[in-house]
């Protein structure tokens, strides 16, 4: 097992990991931002190294600040993978470089993960559909013309390299085909670093399904439920449930098969999900392999009791699987609801906010199963330059959820709380069907 861990992140997630490494008696590093310096990460970590000024560029998402702090205080492990996807691997070669030795709670994602079409490829091979698409990378907006009159529109314009909802852009009909290709390029570079893109087929109508999973060093690969990630805006999620309701019969043991296979056909290791589209008859298709722990990680755990952060890290410190497949048992329901601090604009478009909340202006719900998290515990503050995701609220049940966000007080900052507060009261039913709240994505 490891001694120490560097938690290259801030806020909720760096608590979380904190907390997972307590309990393993694991010793933590945190690293913060000269704004954050009495954050509540800040200060619960057994040491702390301040990074940088406020701005996220010069702070946690500089890189030889992070390799730094790591290297100063012998951490023998960085477990975020929080952080955007270029820097992100910059960190992984850089602390590898400076010291091999130092290890990682998520091993680094071969190629296959960080490039969409061979990821499509690898795993249509293992027998896991996939949409019809463009086999490689693109080079021009001709290219991608052709590909789109061979499929029919609508179509979806993605980064190459992408994930996250980000990159993604729709065409329509011919004339917005270029529009959806700059967007995908550009964004991919600015976000991943490349500029490559695909295609694919655009569903107008599919649900967002997730299979939670952890494999081993050994290719031991544990599934521990799905869930429906359906109700988005902006292509980001703003509610998960598990287990997924209304799924047509038989469609949940297949969606089962196939995320294992994606899983063994990559050789995947550590805490992941496998992303797919599901339309109404039951027809799904692979979209991506989500190779790090996500924000709705709650919602497995509370399904079944298990620690997905502290699998990773005993993954990543090289032990082998406790679980097995007939350990795990999903007893009961689970909703996450995101509230993110914002303002509400006219035709629903929205815009981060920033400010302050206190413990005596940022009540959580008192209610059995109720389980809030975020950034309101001391001074919670949300800024717009790292993210202004205000708080999380795993709840079982419908009802129950939306019992426990009418309770939810957050004062300081506007919120997006009725957002969640209203997509829950819609019957699983009408959400299976024709309906559905979202589109092709990926997230």
């Amino acid at each position: 097992m490891f001694k120490k861990i560097l938690i290259a992140n801030r806020g909720e997630a760096a608590l979380r990991v904190m907390r997972a490494c307590r309990e393993l008696g694991v010793a933590t590093v945190a690293v913060c931002s000269t704004a954050d310096r009495e954050a509540l990460h800040a200060r619960l970590a057994d040491q702390r190294v301040c990074v940088g000024p406020e701005r996220a560029e010069d702070s946690y998402l500089n890189i030889p600040a992070m390799l730094s702090a790591a290297l100063s205080r012998g951490a023998d492990a960085d477990p975020s993978r929080l952080r955007p996807p270029r820097r992100e691997r910059r960190l992984r070669r850089g602390l590898h470089a400076l010291r091999p030795g130092v290890h990682r709670s998520a091993r680094p994602p071969s190629p296959p993960h960080g490039r969409q079409t061979r990821a499509r490829r690898i795993v249509e091979k293992a027998g896991v559909p996939v949409l019809p698409g463009s086999p490689e990378p693109l080079a021009d907006v001709t290219d991608a013309r052709a590909v789109a009159d061979a499929l029919g529109y609508p179509i979806l314009v993605k980064a190459a390299a992408g994930g996250g909802g980000r990159g993604l852009g729709v065409a329509r009909d011919p004339d917005g085909l270029a529009a959806a290709f700059a967007v995908a390029r550009t964004e991919g570079e600015r976000v991943y670093g490349n500029n490559l893109v695909y295609v694919e087929r655009y569903l107008e109508q599919a649900r967002h399904v997730e299979v939670q999973l952890v494999g081993d060093r050994d290719r031991h690969v544990v599934l521990l439920g799905e869930r429906d990630c359906s109700v988005q805006r902006d292509r980001q999620k703003l509610v998960a449930e598990g287990p997924a309701e209304g799924l047509p019969r038989g469609v949940r043991a297949k969606l089962a098969e196939a995320a294992t296979r994606a899983a063994t056909a990559v050789g995947y290791t550590n805490v992941g999900s496998v992303e797919f589209l599901v339309e109404a008859d039951g027809t799904f298709h692979f979209i991506e392999m989500n190779t790090r722990v996500q924000v709705e990680h709650a919602v497995p755990e509370a399904l079944t009791g298990v620690d997905l952060v502290q699998a990773g890290i005993r993954v990543a410190a090289g032990e082998p699987l406790a679980l097995r497949a007939e350990d795990v048992v999903v007893r009961g329901h689970a909703i996450e609801c995101r509230v993110h601090a914002e303002w509400a604009r006219a035709r629903r478009r929205h815009a981060a906010r920033s400010g302050h909340f206190t413990p005596r202006r940022a009540r959580h719900p008192r209610r059995v199963g109720a389980r809030g998290r975020g950034r309101g515990r001391d001074r919670g503050r949300a800024a717009p330059r790292q993210g202004a995701r205000a708080r999380r609220h795993p709840r079982s049940g419908s009802r129950a959820s939306q019992a426990a966000l009418a309770e939810l007080v957050i004062d300081g900052v506007p919120t997006g709380v009725a957002l969640p507060r209203a997509h829950p009261r819609t019957p699983p039913s009408s959400r299976a069907g024709p309906c559905a709240p979202t589109g092709s994505r990926t997230a």
